[in-house]
């Protein structure tokens, strides 16, 4: 059997991590770990936002749109940046945007989205998220070494180091918040220590429980979202990591936002963080938003659709017939080629074998089979979005292993092999907005509950734009 082992591939690979990213790509989701095993192509993207975490890790800023067709590898690359920033010494917090969590809102969904970042921040030392209770642990570690080697009161030290903290929206009740910290870590008094971290994480939902609980009249709320977040950067900064790194995925959730009003406040939110960013008003913190083209580019929803981000976030104009531009604010994942694609297989039957070329299950003819198979079934798109292709030969490696003596050849011209689809791209629900409903929709609705009366020859009826709802933004009237 002719086979190729991927360069870099020597190593064996641990039973523990190869069972995570084939039980994660067979579902289609992302492996939380092992990225760099199935790694393949994009190295100027890659090496475009290792500068980026390098920029931040040095004091400065950075806001980055990774704009990709839908099943691309997204979610992947976000993951394996987020590797990347925690090497580099970066403490980097992610959260999905979903319905119950986006950047701005007045019913808690923003407080939601915060707390969930809190939950998945992450260290090298801590990876899988969780780890805000150890930052904390560390700043109060340092001060108490200092406060050791200096002769001074460990309060003292506290408050002082602190202090940069207070010029910033916020910034006197975290500290008190992490001054309650240390004073139950003093006393060892331990529901004071979990208190202070539920407040760090968002958890507390009136400002009655925190005053009862640490004694400040303030509390993580919708509106203090992203000012909690650049007190966070500030703060791990001073517990001696180098930054903080954001990353939001699902952007397309406000994108389908029903509400016009709802949308452009959220973007007015990425607007602040973007001009921030880009002015350096922001300290080690960086963004990464993760997005389809339609978020991006849709004039009537996306991000577009605003004026001041349409102009903020315009591609480079001379970046046309083959040159490109990874400089600017939005980075589009270029698709992966079909040399790529066979680099990938290799690598994930390498990954299945757990690093043992003596326990590859398929030649290399068989690769380049699977290729041909999938081409004439769904054309180019089994390499530009290779979700389905990639389950399809993972799912085909597993019958072979569970079936042994069983003939390849005679397994992968039944396989079946789904063009991606993208459920973003359909009919979005708007019974939340009466104006996005057609004339004959509402013609309709009109019949029946007038018991189906013809109206052919009843005068037109004509709504004008003071008696729609106030939120409408797309028709200034209609006729019926």
């Amino acid at each position: 059997m002719s086979v190729t082992t991927p360069t870099g591939q020597g190593a064996r690979i641990r039973p523990r991590e190869r069972d995570a990213i084939i039980q994660s790509l067979r579902a289609g989701v992302v492996p939380r770990a092992g990225q760099q095993h199935v790694q393949v192509g994009r190295a100027a993207e890659v090496q475009a936002l290792v500068a980026d975490t390098t920029r931040i890790a040095d004091g400065g800023a950075g806001s980055r749109f990774v704009i990709g067709e839908y099943g691309s590898g997204k979610t992947f690359f976000l993951h394996l940046i987020r590797s990347i920033a925690l090497e580099k010494r970066l403490v980097t917090v992610h959260a999905d945007l979903s319905p119950d969590r986006r950047l701005h809102a007045t019913g808690g969904q923003a407080r939601s989205l915060y707390a969930e970042l809190m939950r998945n921040m992450a260290t090298r030392a801590k990876p899988d998220g969780g780890a805000l209770a150890s930052v904390v642990e560390r700043f109060v570690t340092q001060a108490l070494t200092e406060a050791r080697d200096t002769g001074q009161n460990p309060q003292v030290v506290i408050r002082v180091r602190l202090d940069a903290l207070s010029e910033l929206t916020g910034g006197y009740d975290f500290a008190d918040v992490i001054a309650k910290y240390w004073q139950g870590h003093d006393t060892g008094n331990e529901q004071l220590k979990i208190d202070a971290v539920r407040w760090l994480r968002g958890e507390f939902s009136t400002r009655t429980d925190a005053r009862n609980a640490l004694g400040v009249r303030t509390i993580v709320d919708d509106a203090s979202f992203y000012d909690h977040l650049k007190l966070m950067s500030r703060f791990v900064r001073l517990a001696g990591y180098d930054g903080l790194l954001v990353c939001l995925d699902e952007m397309v959730n406000l994108y389908k936002l029903a509400n016009s009003q709802a949308r452009n406040a959220n973007y007015e939110q990425i607007l602040r963080i973007l001009n921030d960013s880009l002015q350096g008003t922001a300290s080690g913190l960086g963004f990464l938003f993760g997005g389809t083209p339609d978020f991006l580019l849709d004039t009537r929803r996306g991000l577009y659709s605003y004026a001041a981000l349409q102009s903020r976030l315009a591609e480079n104009t001379y970046a046309t017939a083959g040159l490109v531009d990874y400089s600017g604010p939005v980075l589009r994942l270029a698709n992966l080629s079909p040399e790529d694609f066979y680099v990938l297989l290799a690598k994930l039957r390498h990954v299945y074998a757990a690093g043992d070329p003596a326990a590859y299950l398929l030649p290399d003819e068989a690769l380049h089979a699977y290729m041909n198979h999938c081409a004439s079934r769904i054309g180019d798109a089994y390499f530009r979005t290779p979700r389905n292709t990639i389950k399809g030969f993972l799912d085909l490696l597993a019958i072979l292993e569970q079936n042994p003596g069983q003939d390849w050849r005679s397994l992968i011209g039944a396989i079946h092999i789904a063009a991606e689809t993208d459920p973003d791209l359909e009919p979005l629900d708007d019974a939340g907005d009466p104006t996005s409903q057609t004339a004959e929709e509402q013609h309709q609705k009109l019949s029946a509950s007038t018991g189906g009366h013809n109206f052919s020859h009843t005068p037109a009826v004509t709504v004008t734009a003071s008696q729609l709802p106030p939120d409408d933004d797309e028709l200034a009237s209609f006729r019926l």
